[in-house]
């Protein structure tokens, strides 16, 4: 008995210190107007002969960057799209290859027309993992932001008119 009470202290201690541990986890949100973006932004790449491989809502916090790991397929054509928070005023993405040299920068400001969403072309030259990090920096300094990533492939049904430089 008095061995079941040790392991059993020794359970409770273990899982209450690795509880208290801090840990960054991708966690989920909801906001009504990224909701909206989103499924038109669907719809038009969709028409424009795009597919969606990937898509999150991540809850972020002002000025630190999520990264995001995505595999990608040499000579494919794909379309990141990042959608941020209506509130915050500075938006960008980066976007580093497997030898974590910076592929994609861009940037958006609150004042923009479509200053909320980042969205860019990218073909890659190896098949690989890259990693994309968006930030955005809110006035309020907000821990609980909502930030949504997208990650289309051209399936070549259509050429459309969507795409500026590939």
């Amino acid at each position: 008995m008095k061995n079941l009470c040790l392991l059993f202290t020794a359970f409770i201690l273990v899982g209450s210190a690795a509880h208290s541990q801090d840990v960054i986890r991708q966690q989920s949100c909801s906001n009504g107007l990224i909701d909206r973006q989103v499924d038109s932004l669907k719809n038009l790449y969709a028409h424009d002969g795009y597919v969606l491989l990937k898509e999150a809502s991540i809850s972020m916090e002002s000025e630190y960057e999520m990264p995001v790991i995505i595999p990608l397929t040499q000579g494919s054509w794909y379309q990141f799209i990042f959608i941020g928070d209506y509130t915050s005023r500075l938006y960008e993405v980066r976007m580093y290859d497997w030898e974590e040299r910076q592929v994609i920068f861009r940037q958006k400001k609150w004042g923009d027309v479509d200053g909320n969403i980042i969205t860019y072309s990218y073909v890659p030259q190896f098949s690989e993992f890259h990693m994309m990090k968006p930030v955005q920096v809110n006035k309020e300094k907000k821990k609980n932001l909502c930030g949504y990533v997208m990650l289309f492939k051209r399936t070549g049904a259509n050429t459309g008119s969507l795409v500026k430089n590939p």
